[in-house]
């Protein structure tokens, strides 16, 4: 088997609308996946963390999703310049020795445009570059799917992943360790494929 060549970052973020800059990334949870030492993909730690809510539009229908208390968020998140000191010191700890940090997201363009936004706001460079992939169009490629049907829905039936626990979704931590395990059974989908 080769050597490993990415260190993979499955990041979810939840956020008060739809585009980033007008509304806010309200919270971001991560769960690495990389290879140990016997070439098995095995799921790492976990981060998670909120950020203080500074932009000009609020989505009342889109925070309703979330669920996260906007007044609280104002006093005990972190600023776009803590959150994104945070996010690099734990992907750089976290990137497994001659490898590459990789973004990944369940629908990727939404929560990179927020990433990608949040270090550009703060002129930090991003820990991923300037790309990432996006485990739909992977699922579409490996398990040779039509792009409408990459929902995790389905993508978990096919891949005998157990069903989301629905009391959980839409909290960034829990989906992100969700995604974790798509990511993980596609890996190994491919690899024996």
């Amino acid at each position: 088997m080769p050597t490993a060549r990415a260190t993979w970052f499955c990041i979810d973020i939840e956020a008060n609308g739809p585009v980033p800059g007008l509304y806010d990334m309200v919270s971001l949870g991560a769960t690495v996946v990389f290879d140990d030492d016997h070439n098995t993909l095995v799921l790492g730690e976990d981060f998670y963390m909120e950020l203080q809510p500074v932009a000009p539009r609020f989505d009342a229908r889109a925070a309703a999703i979330h669920g996260l208390d906007q007044d609280r968020l104002q006093k005990e998140g972190l600023s776009q310049t803590e959150a994104a000191k945070a996010l690099t010191d734990w992907v750089v700890s976290h990137t497994r020795p001659g490898t590459e940090a990789v973004f990944v997201g369940h629908n990727a363009p939404f929560d990179w445009s927020h990433i990608a936004y949040l270090f550009a706001a703060v002129n930090q460079p991003n820990p991923f570059g300037y790309k990432g992939l996006d485990t739909k169009a992977l699922s579409a490629g490996v398990l040779n799917l039509h792009w409408l049907d990459t929902n995790k829905e389905l993508l978990f039936e096919r891949l005998g992943l157990p069903p989301e626990d629905k009391s959980q979704k839409h909290r960034a931590d829990y989906d992100a360790r969700v995604q974790a395990e798509l990511l993980r059974a596609l890996l190994i989908h491919q690899r024996e494929s």
